[in-house]
């Protein structure tokens, strides 16, 4: 199968590449299916990733940043995505789940926060959907009450990555009554008390990143932790999921590209009736398919990233890109098991955890009927 050819914004491209392939040589590959079989959480790996200046690449090089272009950023993500995807959206939801800080926070929050958040040492989450809110996001009912200096938090969040391991959390809360207009960002840590963790889900994939609910009962909150003003953290909220959405379209590029790498080598590898599977239309029409539709779910996410990059609109291109991009991993995954015969349903080959892995991407940061929705918004506004 021949390498993916890429194109760079930055000059450091290149480098960052070979530096992230070499990582998933030594820490991610040798360890992926044992993690993801217990499903252990790989808190060293993130610790590796932010050392190695993985975790901060967008954000400023005052804070410990690279100030990289999202255009790089997303390929970095997608590389590690093809090898073990519960990191590569790690990494994405920590990008996400910083952000909060980096665009609206203060320069004392920013100082403060974002070197550990950047180098690793704090691991973030994300907490906006509720069991009753989770597309309609607006319609969150966690409440936070001022009470002289601090915020009193009392609700319940859901579906949040890294629930129960993060350092952080970004929380999403009403203090008033206004709509999506009463909902403010607070910047709670772990150890927060009234602030824990329910039981980890158990989930068809991505075992190695838990998800769980956030329970906030009567959680204090510093008043200093708040980002941005009063009112403002559905603009907050929506504003990160934009490059969320991105973020995880690389991550369904990176999974499905894996599942086409090895679809490849197993149908030259195979031979029926004398000859090599590959070889035979059905398949060979398969495996092309599989990576025409890859190669065009890559260009939406870095035609979309290069907006961002340049600082045009791009809400709509993110949700063409998360829509396109998880539908076709879903396919391509499907696809490859089925190349793969009876070799792909066995664990013995990791296809139908990819397989597993794929449908998660269609859910997360928004379902792919409300990327629909935002799409359709765009056409019809």
């Amino acid at each position: 199968m021949p390498a993916v050819e890429r194109t760079w914004v930055s000059p450091e491209g290149p480098a960052l590449h070979d530096l992230v392939k070499d990582i998933i040589t030594r820490d991610l590959a040798p360890i992926v299916d044992d993690f993801e079989a217990r499903g252990a959480f790989p808190r060293e790996v993130y610790r590796t990733l932010g050392r190695s200046g993985l975790l901060g690449l967008v954000y400023p090089e005052q804070y410990g940043g690279a100030d990289l272009p999202y255009h790089d950023y997303l390929q970095v993500l997608e590389t590690l995505a093809s090898s073990w995807l519960s990191v590569a959206i790690g990494v994405s939801v920590h990008t996400l789940a910083t952000f909060p800080v980096a665009q609206f926070g203060t320069e004392e929050q920013r100082q403060r926060f974002l070197p550990d958040m950047l180098g690793g040492e704090l691991l973030g989450a994300y907490c906006l959907s509720e069991p009753s809110s989770g597309s309609d996001a607006a319609a969150l009912q966690t409440r936070a009450s001022r009470d002289g200096d601090s915020y009193v938090v009392t609700g319940t969040k859901a579906w949040i990555t890294h629930g129960g391991v993060a350092d952080f959390y970004n929380l999403m809360v009403r203090t008033s009554d206004d709509g999506a207009k009463g909902i403010s960002c607070l910047l709670a840590d772990a150890d927060t008390a009234g602030l824990s963790a329910a039981p980890a889900e158990h989930k068809m994939g991505a075992s190695s990143s838990p998800t769980a609910q956030i329970l906030l009962d009567t959680a204090r909150v510093d008043a200093d932790r708040r980002v941005g003003v009063e009112g403002e953290g559905f603009t907050i909220a929506l504003a990160a999921l934009d490059g969320g959405r991105l973020g995880i379209a690389a991550c369904a590029v990176g999974l499905a590209q894996a599942a086409l790498d090895l679809a490849v080598t197993y149908a030259g590898d195979r031979e029926q009736f004398g000859r090599p599977i590959a070889t035979f239309q059905g398949v060979s029409f398969m495996l092309a398919d599989m990576a025409t539709q890859i190669e065009a779910a890559r260009a939406l996410y870095l035609s979309a990233a290069r907006r961002r990059d340049a600082g045009q609109p791009f809400s709509t291109q993110a949700a063409m890109a998360k829509l396109f991009a998880t539908d076709m991993a879903m396919r391509v995954t499907t696809d490859a098991v089925q190349v793969l015969g009876g070799a792909g349903y066995v664990t013995d080959w990791p296809a139908e955890r990819w397989f597993r892995e794929a449908k998660v991407l269609q859910i997360v940061e928004g379902t792919n009927q409300i990327q629909r929705v935002v799409i359709g918004r765009a056409l019809t506004a």
